[in-house]
């Protein structure tokens, strides 16, 4: 069964637990208690709910929405949180006792996605480590860390996009509820500002139509996205054909779908908050969140 996006966000509420009360499901999906009962007379004749709960067709029903794999882009040097990079990658370092990579790892678990993939390059042996508490994480070598920018990881990772989170590996969680088991579309998560100097984009009806630094009135980029089979393969073609371009090196890896190959993708924004995650870019910020640093 093909799935709209009402279908789709009711069925997925269903997933696990019992639905609430129409009431309260037509609060959440932002819509009438009349089209609740429609969605979920469709949904019960259609075989994906009995009695309120989710069946086994109603799983199938959902696994082409499901997030299959996780690639964390970790070869860069982190220059910005020396001199605690000098001998550490920035996503193995340790805020408030725990490694800043493991939050994301565990959030990613908790969702019920087991292939994990993590691009390295600098102090690349490091991440070994990480195998003693997952031992699932498969490792993809960047052999061009130190002369491209990021998008030289999703190079060596451009074949595992399909139905696929990409992470910013360097990324403090504190609410690991963001990443979530299904979507229906690409996503990229983003957090609602009057104004930021960061980097942003412009959103119409949900999708985002501009990626740039500084904005109003616009969506604050976070390095966390989500991207369906669909847009997965289109990424292992043009990755490689914007980073073989003049200056393609020297691209951020997201400008491919979001600038360069634009026409190619229709990503939505995801929201979430500040107090969900944070990214610690330089060693002043790391030492304000773990006084330990503070010497």
């Amino acid at each position: 069964m093909k799935l709209n996006r009402k279908q789709f966000d009711l069925l997925v509420l269903s997933a696990g637990k019992p639905l609430p009360s129409q009431r309260s499901l037509a609060e959440t999906l932002d819509c009438s208690v009349g089209t609740v009962n429609k969605l979920i007379g469709e949904l019960t004749a259609a075989g994906c709910l009995s009695d309120g709960s989710i069946t086994q067709t109603g799983l199938e029903a959902l696994e082409p929405y499901r997030a299959k794999r996780a690639v964390f882009l970790a070869a860069g040097f982190g220059t910005r949180l020396v001199p605690v990079t000098l001998n550490t990658p920035k996503p193995l370092v340790r805020v408030n006792g725990k490694r800043i990579i493991d939050g994301l790892i565990d959030a990613v678990l908790a969702a019920g996605i087991e292939e994990i993939y993590i691009v390295r390059g600098y102090l690349a042996e490091q991440f070994d480590q990480l195998l003693y508490k997952y031992p699932m994480i498969k490792f993809l070598e960047n052999p061009a860390y130190n002369e491209a920018n990021n998008i030289s990881s999703a190079m060596c990772a451009r074949y595992f996009l399909q139905n696929a989170y990409v992470f910013e590996a360097d990324l403090l969680i504190s609410n690991p509820k963001i990443i979530t088991k299904y979507h229906y579309t690409s996503d990229f998560l983003g957090i609602k500002k009057d104004r930021t100097d960061d980097w942003c984009f412009e959103v119409k009806s949900g999708v985002i139509t501009e990626e740039k630094v500084g904005g109003v009135d616009c969506w604050q980029m976070v390095g966390i996205s989500y991207w369906n089979e669909a847009d997965g393969h289109k990424l292992s073609a043009d990755i490689p054909d914007v980073y073989n371009s003049p200056g393609g090196k020297e691209r951020y890896w997201e400008q491919v779908p979001l600038v360069y190959r634009r026409d190619n993708y229709s990503v939505s924004v995801r929201e979430c908050y500040e107090s969900d995650i944070v990214e610690i870019d330089t060693y002043r910020e790391l030492k304000a969140i773990d006084k330990t640093y503070d010497v």
